[in-house]
């Protein structure tokens, strides 16, 4: 920690005094306030974006937020003309024209602005024409406008969430936030069963294309569920956002026969809002590594394993999802949707085995083929219920959801002895297969409820049960060596069974008098997993039964205070869960790498996570920063430990630890240089501390690392547009190891045709072949030196289509003037 704090402090200051020195600017005594409603409630829209405009030169003057009573207010403005825009997701764009500011102008009190839905519906999110607002910033969340994303356009939704800041992802798809695994994820706010709810097959399924922004929550309230360690990244998928009838399709190619293709269709007027899209994606990925292994007991007989590794993945996938909102009355509304994916997975892996004596002497050599054939499909049904009520803010809404969904892979590993110039030296062939089966099933019940008190309070309470059934089988065989006969593998044969249960109550309260707003929340869980193994053990099958059962308080604490000008300053604390993952429960044997099984625990407890985060915020002329100091302590902490190896072969399982700390400081700056430039960028700086656990024999280790990313949107001539992104991952401590340093660019340009209807992009990722995941890992046993690529550099080329109107006869036209003055995204005040 100390380390942390001599490094990272100096670069805070340095950091905002240089910004505060460049871009601040000392302006007349001018300002703006105002208040800002919703038209039909009169409730209040906290965190919507408020800019002023030099009519002139048409660059951002002053950039605003609306507190947590919906007021803003704007300080210190320079004489000219202005236009004016306050902007929020879900509603028109407000704007005053002609805004004069004069060495005599005082305050300009706009008073209360009153937004309509963008659309009449107030569940979906708004579609503005122009570039969106890039990051919006709430009490307990950010939110990041990704659809415009050109270097994702073609890939998945793991290749988006690289460009998001405060999120990284893994060669294997596996997503961290700030640096820390655990993290929950969503699809528009409840968990997937796509691939049995394996986060990096459900990223990898799903086209960037289908994405519309990406929540960040890296300290959740009470609100949300207490799950995940680092917190919640919700992927909020399109749905539409126009009346009359619209559409949209896409189509990408890439190299390597990669190809993938979207469309949309939608329909709403003033009662029902009918929406549909599908997607196919066809992803091809050729990656390679090498494994080196070294013993280090000197009675064993192979000293050394070499491992070269080459693969080609091939993914195939549809997804659909349709939904209804109907429109009982102005202020209830009721919703239908449903979801289906299907998915097919190939996997080629050959690997080149070598080991050796201490004398380098080769012991044996091999060729190991693993093929493994994943396929599986998944649906999920929603029903939403929305009531509002005549008095503001006062709402009580309601959801039930089903999900079900089958997961299957089929292995084969087949090894073959060479001799020194890797010929195979005879016929035997050692065959073996193994079969996984999966059916899971979730169910979701919810209820929320918010009332306001007093002038800006408001009470929050609500209920939740999520139910997930898991029913997991194994089989495996092996072939007698000279014959065509199998036999069964009763050691990786196994049925397992899992019930999965957490019910929840929870209670926020916030408030706001003058510039501090506090919001106090907490929520009671009662969780329960109950798991049954049916095994063999030394060739008798057996049964056993497992059961967790505990029940938790998560305290939350969120209070903000706005200083002088557009400065905001938060501190928040929240209590949080970390509940193992379905594979980590799962005690069936992976053994597709010959010297390295993974095997599950279902004894594994919960973490036990304090989260602790100190924000500011400030917005000048030129330049939006956000900052954050964060202290996260996890109790139970949950890692993979390694076992003595037995014939060579090392098994690894997840195993409780004592405690892990991870402290850091997180800076993210947008920056618009001139009309044509702005970019993004994100640093995170952090220490890891790990404590060490005598039962594992694992030894204290604690370090310091970092990673950074920026992203550059340039305007290059009219209709067209530039975007590169450059990241960097610095080495990192493990508890028992170290991950190297990786990094890469990436590149893209987009065409808007005249018509504003369609536009072709290209884009490269990994413009220089550099992201390479590598690690060395280290315990008593041995030594692994490990590197691997899974993508290499990739190119695409999209052609986008949209079509459709906004208004149609049976909706009422707006008044004349407005329809001459006001685009359909827009409203005057």
């Amino acid at each position: 920690m100390r380390l942390l704090q001599s490094r990272a402090v100096p670069i805070t200051l340095l950091f905002l005094s240089l910004t505060f020195n460049l871009f601040a600017q000392t302006g007349g005594k001018a300002k703006i306030t105002g208040v800002l409603k919703d038209a039909k409630t009169q409730e209040t829209i906290p965190f919507a974006t408020a800019v002023l405009i030099d009519k002139t030169t048409a660059k951002n003057v002053k950039i605003a937020q609306t507190d947590l009573n919906g007021a803003f207010v704007m300080t210190d403005l320079p004489k000219g003309n202005f236009t004016f825009k306050i902007s929020f997701v879900g509603y028109q764009t407000m704007v005053r024209d002609n805004v004069a500011i004069t060495a005599a102008t005082g305050t300009l009190n706009f008073g209360d602005i009153k937004m309509n839905a963008a659309k009449g519906n107030i569940l979906s999110e708004v579609t503005v024409t122009g570039q969106k607002q890039g990051m919006q910033m709430g009490i307990d969340k950010k939110i990041f406008s990704v659809d415009q994303s050109v270097i994702s356009e073609g890939g998945s939704a793991t290749d988006l969430l690289q460009n998001v800041p405060s999120v990284s992802t893994d060669m294997d798809g596996n997503v961290s936030l700030r640096g820390s695994t655990g993290v929950k994820v969503l699809i528009d706010g409840k968990p997937s069963l796509i691939a049995g709810g394996n986060v990096a097959q459900i990223l990898a399924s799903i086209p960037a294309s289908s994405i519309e922004s990406v929540e960040v929550i890296t300290n959740p309230s009470a609100k949300y569920d207490a799950e995940g360690q680092s917190g919640i990244i919700n992927i909020v998928l399109k749905k539409n956002t126009k009346l009359g009838f619209n559409g949209s399709a896409a189509i990408t190619a890439g190299n390597r026969d990669n190809y993938n293709a979207n469309t949309n269709l939608s329909f709403q007027n003033s009662k029902v809002n009918i929406y549909g899209n599908y997607s196919y994606r066809y992803g091809n990925r050729v990656g390679g590594g090498y494994q080196d292994i070294t013993y280090k007991s000197d009675s064993a007989r192979t000293a050394f394993t070499n491992q070269a590794t080459t693969s080609n993945t091939l993914e195939k996938g549809h997804n659909a999802k349709a939904g209804l909102d109907y429109y009982l009355a102005p202020k209830s509304v009721i919703s239908l949707s449903g979801g289906f994916n299907s998915r097919e997975n190939e996997r080629n892996e050959l690997l080149d085995i070598r080991q050796l004596n201490r004398a380098q002497t080769p012991v044996s050599l091999s060729n190991r083929t693993n093929l493994n054939d994943g396929y599986g499909s998944s649906y999920d049904l929603n029903l939403d219920y929305v009531q509002k009520f005549k008095k503001p803010k006062e709402e009580l809404s309601f959801n039930f959801g089903y999900s079900s969904g089958d997961n299957n892979n089929d292995q084969t590993y087949s090894t073959t002895t060479t001799n020194r110039n890797n010929v195979p030296i005879n016929e035997n062939l050692s065959l073996q297969r193994v079969f996984n089966r999966g059916d899971n099933s979730n169910y979701n019940i919810q209820t929320d409820y918010s009332l306001p008190v007093g002038k800006a309070g408001k009470v929050e309470v609500g209920y939740r049960s999520q139910i997930r059934l898991g029913d997991n089988n194994q089989y495996a065989d092996s072939i007698l060596t000279n014959t065509s006969v199998y036999i069964e593998n009763n050691k990786l044969i196994n049925n397992f069974n899992s019930k999965d249960q957490v019910h929840a109550l929870y209670v926020n309260y916030q408030n706001q008098i003058k510039d501090f707003g506090y919001q106090l929340g907490l929520r009671a869980e009662d969780a329960r997993l109950d798991t049954h193994l049916d095994g063999y053990t030394n060739n008798v099958l057996t049964s056993s039964e497992g059961n967790i059962h505990y029940k938790r308080l998560y305290p939350s604490v969120f209070l903000t205070q706005k200083l002088k000008g557009d400065n905001q300053l938060q501190l928040s604390y929240t209590r949080r869960v970390n509940r193992p993952r379905p594979w980590d429960t799962n005690p069936f044997l992976d053994v597709s790498d010959p010297f390295n099984y993974r095997g599950g625990n279902p004894n594994l407890l919960p973490e036990d996570v304090h989260s602790f985060e100190l924000g500011y915020s400030k917005y000048w002329k030129k330049v939006t920063l956000t900052s954050s100091l964060y202290f996260r302590q996890t109790n139970d902490v949950i890692q993979r430990v390694r076992s003595s190896p037995v014939n060579g072969i090392i098994t690894s399982t997840p195993q409780n630890l004592s405690r892990q700390i991870n402290s850091g400081l997180e800076l993210i700056g947008r920056f618009d240089l001139v009309k044509a430039l702005n970019f993004t960028t994100n640093v995170n700086l952090y220490q890891a501390k790990f404590d060490g656990d005598e039962r594992f024999n694992i030894k204290s280790s604690k370090g310091f690392s970092w990673n950074g990313n920026v992203t550059a949107n340039l305007t290059v001539v009219k209709n067209v547009s530039v975007q590169v992104r450059g990241d960097y991952r610095a080495p990192e401590v493990m508890a028992q190891g170290k991950r190297n340093a990786m990094y890469g660019i990436d590149g893209g340009a987009k065409y808007d045709f005249p018509n504003k209807k369609a536009s072709l992009s290209f884009n490269v990722r990994d413009v220089f072949n550099t992201r390479r995941w590598s690690m060395t890992t280290e315990d008593d046993f041995t030594i692994v030196d490990f590197e691997r690529q899974m993508q290499g550099t990739m190119g695409n080329l999209t052609f986008s289509y949209r079509f459709g109107k906004t208004t149609f006869s049976n909706v009422k036209k707006q008044k004349k003037e407005d329809q001459q003055e006001n685009r359909p995204d827009e409203g005057s005040f």
